[in-house]
């Protein structure tokens, strides 16, 4: 395909790819320093999963609490993959980060004494999520970095970064006047996650792997995609696909109780810590206990706390919406894609292997969450990690621009649909490798069955396009990882092992094949390659 037609250019010091919590945040910081900054989101102001998150924003509290704590707890629910340098430089950031959010005028629910509220969630050991309008915390921080007026062209999606021998020189973007260029030295992205590669997920519409394509065709490498957290308390409906609506972690930590369609707890044995075990064995246990009786759903029982409507206004409206009142009956839930806890290998300022280029988020893999995201540490990942990638961006001012050369526009992908079928049954809470096995040799069939049917045209082929490449690689690491560890499990591997507490690092092949790498990338100073704790 010959390369597109380009309808307009514009220049920036950084280009932030995303409107989320990482994204603004870095955009923010940059443009205080100076930067020219230009925002892309390929939706509109609430279209990020920020604006969906639920339960809070894990930080160290004044009392009873400590950074030693945060830490163990991080790096516990990582099954062994965390990099505690990461987890302990995220965690101290923590209440800066959020001293920044409060400061533009983010509000956090109060309790009692005036002081700011807590809840304990899944794999903490005490009370430290700061919570905003019960249940709406990601819908404050969306709303107050919103209302710090960044300019933010909505409605445009990045295609392809541009590098030169000197690392990155621009973006080529589409948007409703259609594909253009910015020509930048620097490029953040803050694309969110995958979940769109699950026919069910807590995700927006919008969060298809964007991010991981883009770094990857850009030379980048990726790590540990193959732990997909899937949330284990999702609303259940029958036949309900698409973005489901979540039940936050926190009305365990309220005092709700899972059991089966038996009226059994679900957790019992599995965990000293129950139903506020890391979410990991939660989702399994579920699994496990579904699988038993026979069931597509368990139940949370949450008729014990008081003022339920009032704590949690946002679940409350999306269960009375499906017909149930969680003060007198019980919530059908089962677990859901959730979180994408690796993604774009970066040091804990965001920095790739690719000069000039950055991540920040859900797309990023910085160490701290390991194979297993401890509840409500992934607001505070954006907001610290967000804030160091703005800086450090600074670095790339006076290092030349401009693309000449624009990439043709020919991506291989399949149908959403199909893709979706084929990650939901082979590759989500429970895997094998017979079932891996038939996921990539179906993928391959499908790409082979339309190999002309390549061309970009549509924000969707878009999408699905890297869909399919990050398909290929997350299957890709989850055959390769031969154990079961945090979030990947595998009733063939059930054990973990010691020869695999490690990074499985994946970088494109010159044929543009996923292909696990023991190569070490160039790094810029202070990135440091997959490791282990």
């Amino acid at each position: 395909m010959s390369a597109p037609t380009i309808a307009w250019e514009a220049e920036a010091d950084l280009v932030v790819i995303g409107g989320g919590v990482a994204g603004l945040t870095a955009a923010r910081t940059a443009s205080l320093r100076g930067l020219r900054v230009l925002t892309l989101s390929k939706g509109g102001p609430t279209d990020t999963s920020t604006q969906y998150a639920q339960g809070g924003i894990a930080v160290v509290a004044p009392h009873g609490d400590s950074v030693e704590s945060h830490v163990h707890d991080t790096v516990g629910a990582g099954a062994g993959l965390c990099d505690p340098e990461a987890v302990r430089s995220i965690v101290e950031g923590g209440r800066d980060a959020v001293a920044a959010l409060t400061d533009l005028g983010a509000v956090f629910d109060l309790g009692r004494d005036g002081q700011v509220s807590r809840t304990r969630e899944g794999g903490h050991s005490v009370r430290r999520i700061i919570h905003a309008g019960g249940d709406a915390t990601g819908a404050e921080v969306q709303r107050a970095l919103n209302a710090a007026g960044l300019p933010v062209l909505f409605g445009a999606a990045a295609v392809e970064i541009v590098t030169g021998p000197g690392g990155v020189r621009g973006v080529v973007a589409v948007s409703d006047n259609g594909f253009g260029v910015v020509h930048t030295p620097a490029v953040l992205l803050a694309t969110g996650g995958l979940g769109q590669l699950y026919a069910c997920s807590t995700n927006p519409p919008g969060a298809t792997a964007d991010g991981i394509a883009l770094a990857l065709r850009a030379g980048a490498v990726v790590a540990d995609l193959e732990f997909v957290q899937f949330h284990p308390t999702v609303l259940f409906t029958p036949g309900g696909v698409g973005r489901r609506p979540l039940i936050s972690e926190a009305v365990r930590g309220e005092g709700a109780i899972l059991v089966d369609s038996e009226g059994n707890p679900v957790t019992a044995g599995v965990h000293p810590r129950g139903d506020l075990a890391p979410r990991d064995v939660v989702s399994r246990a579920i699994a496990a206990r579904m699988r038993a009786l026979g069931t597509d759903h368990v139940y949370l029982d949450a008729r014990a706390i008081d003022g339920f409507a009032q704590r949690f206004p946002t679940i409350t409206a999306s269960c009375l919406a499906a017909g149930v009142d969680p003060s007198t009956g019980l919530i059908p839930v089962a677990p859901a894609a959730h979180y994408q806890c690796g993604g774009v290998v970066t040091d804990t300022s965001g920095r790739t292997c690719v000069p000039g280029l950055y991540a920040a988020g859900e797309v990023a893999r910085t160490g701290l969450h390991g194979a297993n995201r401890l509840a409500s540490n992934s607001l505070l990942e954006g907001l610290v990690v967000g804030e160091r990638a703005g800086v450090a961006a600074a670095e790339r001012l006076g290092e030349p621009t401009g693309v000449t050369d624009i990439p043709a526009l020919s991506l291989p992908r399949i149908h959403r649909k199909a893709l979706q079928e084929l990650m939901t049954d082979h590759a989500s809470v429970v895997r094998d490798g017979d079932g891996l096995r038939t996921a990539v040799l179906r993928l391959l069939q499908l790409l082979r069955s339309h190999p002309g049917d390549s061309a970009v045209r549509t924000l969707s082929d878009l999408e699905d396009a890297a869909l399919t490449i990050t398909a290929r690689a997350l299957l890709l690491a989850a055959s390769a990882r031969t154990e079961s560890r945090g979030c990947h499990t595998r009733t063939d591997h059930p054990e973990t092992r010691d020869d695999l507490r490690r990074s499985l690092p994946v970088r494109l092949g010159p044929d543009g094949r996923p292909q696990l790498t023991t190569d070490t990338p160039a790094p810029w100073p202070g990135l440091t390659v997959p490791r282990a704790s």
